[in-house]
């Protein structure tokens, strides 16, 4: 059918969370997002680029996300002819990096040219393989291990499948134990967000007690290489996270052995496009993946559960309910899980849920139309 955009309107957010979220790189209170709207002949289709306030988790933070989706991304897709949404990533591939800038327009231009087709972003995506998302949930660092523990105890009681726990060093194996003590038999996997290097390999060896799911990312943000080693001396499956941006990445990371398993950032990658080429890389080789999140609001995280739908995503993602982190989410209805942890996809065109546009105008501080 192909998409020819008319229209770009992007929209800064503020959204305060529920409760603060810390990692291995510090505390955030408070998200600001850029989504991205995109219009032809009266149809909207949404995105949402999720990359962080600052340059810590990657190289984007929102106000370079703006300029780079404003004035480089924006100028090569306007009022294109193209093929179908999975066209547009060439569009700007000549940009070095700025995946998530990128990955925002293009994940609007997919739920664009669903909805333009009338059916599910999922369908369009050519997923399907479950009607239920399984669902896990990412905890953050908090003040003392009681309070880790009463948080893990409210979500495994909201029946979510798999928890994983933020670590760092100091903030690891004594840790661990306290919550494996506690909870003997949950599934548990540890995030350490590039907190650690090979000269701790010994240290993150005592990981291997505690019968996790795996350890994310334990190594730096942009180290493949070096996870060789690392994953040879554990038991423990190592997942890796940040430094794959794209199915090449994937190719080499499982052809030297880093990682048993990759997660699958929908921004980090560049959007749906390149999203699902990490998918078939890793399903031909056997490597199961998950949804990772980035506390996105309602449609970045209706866009992960879409994602989830392909074969591969095998294990409990990062997709949980809007309440756990917005009082108010600018999608209606919010997206809830179900008591068995599961999250249902819908059958609405595009991706399944309606703009709250009154309370996204409540929290817009920045708004911009082009074209």
């Amino acid at each position: 059918m192909g998409i020819q955009i008319e229209q770009i309107v992007l929209r800064e957010i503020r959204m305060p969370l529920v409760h603060f979220f810390e990692t291995s790189f510090g505390r955030t209170y408070e998200r600001v997002i850029v989504l991205v709207e995109v219009r032809q002949g009266g149809v909207s289709g949404w995105g949402e680029i999720t990359c962080g306030e600052n340059p810590f988790y990657n190289e984007e933070w929102t106000d370079a996300a703006w300029m780079i989706a404003r004035d480089f991304v924006a100028p090569r897709v306007l009022g294109v002819a193209l093929e179908s949404a999975a066209a547009l990533g060439a569009r700007s591939a000549h940009i070095r990096g700025h995946r998530m800038a990128r990955g925002g327009v293009e994940a609007a231009a997919w739920d664009l040219e669903a909805r333009l087709a009338g059916v599910p972003l999922w369908k369009q995506l050519g997923g399907g393989a479950r009607r239920e998302i399984p669902c896990g949930v990412s905890i953050g660092i908090q003040d003392s291990v009681p309070q880790l523990l009463k948080k893990i105890e409210t979500e495994v009681n909201d029946g979510y499948q798999r928890i994983k726990m933020k670590i760092k060093p100091g903030w690891d194996v004594e840790v661990i134990r306290e919550v494996r003590r506690e909870f003997p038999s949950i599934k548990l996997m540890a995030d350490a967000n590039s907190a650690y290097t090979l000269a701790d390999i010994e240290h993150l060896k005592r990981l291997d007690e505690f019968y996790l799911m795996m350890i994310e990312q334990p190594l730096a943000h942009d180290e493949i290489i070096d996870h060789v080693p690392l994953q040879a001396a554990l038991q423990t499956p190592i997942c890796l996270d940040e430094c794959i941006r794209s199915a090449h990445h994937a190719e080499q990371a499982i052809r030297m052995r880093a990682c048993g398993i990759i997660n699958i950032k929908l921004g980090r990658v560049g959007g749906f496009t390149e999203a699902k080429r990490v998918h078939d890389v890793c399903q031909a080789a056997g490597v199961p993946v998950w949804c990772g999140g980035m506390l996105e609001a309602g449609i970045g995280r209706a866009h992960n559960v879409a994602l989830s739908t392909l074969p591969n995503f095998v294990l409990p993602g990062d997709v949980s309910a809007s309440k756990r982190y917005w009082k108010r989410d600018i999608i209606a209805p919010a997206v809830e899980t179900t008591a068995r942890g599961t999250i249902e996809i819908r059958d609405e065109a595009g991706f399944g849920y309606g703009i709250d546009h009154q309370f996204l105008k409540e929290v817009t501080v920045r708004e911009e139309t082009l074209g």
